[in-house]
């Protein structure tokens, strides 16, 4: 199990970032919110585009806003292995996928728990990640819905039975616990609190690396 870890609930971000890179994680997850898709904590680009000075690791990059031409090609600047973005923010989605593509960098899309898994179908072929939520999106520290298992094992069996290469990445209400409940079906974990929560950063990554 890979994990991307996560630090929107952190007050000093930079200091959090240096800490995580000393864990075994595989990804920083950045989570970027500018109000225009969902409410919650802001965090700066000029603050965000420094993290690559305080970590060697690859950035997973959570895109919650509208403005997507702007802020792929912000991003795509920073050591990106995935750029995400969310199926109901734009009605051009192929034109988003095709131009984070045209960075080098891997695409992915976020789906709400309110959104069924057939809206992902037609990109399947053309994605490199589905982020599935396990809690709406703006806030850490939130409690993992369920319901999410289920659409998580849907969506595995189509990837495997169509043979896609896309990976499954699981965002929202990741624990010890919840990690149990999605590993089956699911490539990477993306935690944050429970793992900045807590005294020892490592210990809680390789409780989540471990299947």
């Amino acid at each position: 199990m890979k994990v991307a870890t996560s630090f929107l609930s952190c007050k000093n971000v930079l200091k959090t970032v240096k800490k995580l890179d000393k864990t075994t994680a595989n990804y920083i997850h950045v989570d970027f919110i500018d109000n225009t898709y969902c409410k919650g904590r802001k965090i700066p680009f000029r603050v965000l585009k420094k993290i690559n000075k305080y970590t060697t690791k690859r950035i997973d990059v959570h895109l919650m806003t509208k403005k997507l031409k702007k802020y792929i090609k912000k991003f795509s600047f920073l050591n990106v292995e995935y750029l995400t973005f969310h199926i109901d923010a734009t009605s051009d989605i192929d034109k988003y996928i095709a131009l984070v593509h045209s960075y080098g960098i891997k695409v992915g899309l976020a789906l709400n728990p309110d959104i069924g898994i057939s809206k992902l179908f037609p990109y399947l072929e053309d994605i490199d990640l589905v982020l599935m939520m396990g809690v709406n999106p703006g806030k850490g520290g939130q409690v993992f819905n369920k319901d999410t298992v289920s659409k998580l094992k849907d969506l595995k069996n189509i990837i495997d039975k169509n043979k896609y290469k896309v990976k499954i990445s699981v965002d929202g209400g990741i624990n010890k616990d919840t990690k149990e409940l999605v590993k089956n079906y699911t490539d990477i974990v993306v935690a944050g609190s429970y793992i900045t929560n807590s005294d020892n950063y490592q210990e809680k990554v390789k409780e989540l690396k471990e299947v």
